[in-house]
């Protein structure tokens, strides 16, 4: 596999780390990288010699969210949406690591939504801004986020789009640990140490169980939803992403 938007590295003890790599658009997801993001996660669950992946971001931020600038200039088709995307990180048969720093934005709030431990520096920030774009979250993201923060986390930072910062995602329970950045990777390095000692059978089989409890569950929160696509093509959407471009305040909008 080529990889544009993301390297892969593993190691020789089975620590996979996938870097999304794009550090001049803030690692902001086109098609590329959710496609290479997929078929990486997909890879994981089934190779042998993988027992813990690792998703971090090159450059100033983890995730900057969807390249609303890139997104459709593409000339494949498309291999996996958002939505399949984020269940291959979810339903990684692996134990995950998120390890954050910068922006955490949109759809890289939902890949740390998705991760099993979530590690950040202190001056990591996350945000759901599509409601200030004119558009709801994707379902997918939307119920990510509910099911690792609850309804009262969800309902203020997704109806606000407000940013919220690393210490209150850890009072929220969102983020694990914070760590410097000079010790984030020895922080997740001894994380994935202690993993490694867990048997892989057991784990994958702990995983599944996981899964059958989660809310919503897995057969709803993946299933195709046609408001995936339709969310986007709002009048509302289009000034607010219009807004947004020209470092504007959006029509809704009264200081």
């Amino acid at each position: 596999m080529n990889l544009t938007a993301i390297t892969f590295d593993l190691s020789p003890r089975g620590f996979a780390t996938i870097t999304l790599n794009r550090p001049d658009r803030g690692n902001a997801l086109n098609q590329a990288a959710i496609d290479e993001i997929g078929e990486r996660f997909v890879y994981c669950s089934m190779a042998k010699a993988v027992r813990v992946v690792v998703l971090r971001g090159a450059g100033k931020h983890f995730c900057a969210g969807a390249d609303l600038g890139g997104r459709g200039v593409e000339t494949q088709a498309p291999k996996f949406t958002l939505a399949t995307m984020m269940e291959a990180v979810d339903r990684c048969t692996k134990p995950t690591i998120a390890a954050v720093h910068g922006a955490a934005i949109g759809g890289g709030l939902a890949l740390v939504s998705a991760c099993d431990v979530v590690l950040a520096t202190p001056e990591a920030f996350f945000s759901i801004p599509e409601v200030r774009l004119g558009m709801a979250p994707s379902p997918v993201l939307a119920a990510l986020f509910l099911r690792a923060t609850g309804y009262r986390h969800f309902r203020r930072y997704g109806f606000s789009g407000e940013r919220f910062s690393a210490a209150r995602a850890v009072e929220m329970g969102f983020v694990s640990e914070l760590h410097p950045a000079e010790g984030l990777d020895a922080a997740v390095a001894a994380i994935a140490d202690a993993m490694q000692r867990g048997a892989p059978g057991a784990i994958a089989e702990l995983k599944a169980r996981v899964a059958e409890y989660d809310m919503p569950p897995a057969s709803k929160l993946y299933a195709p939803d046609s408001r995936d696509a339709k969310h986007v093509r709002t009048v509302e959407a289009e000034e607010g992403v219009a807004a947004f471009k020209e470092k504007r305040d959006p029509a809704w909008y009264k200081a």
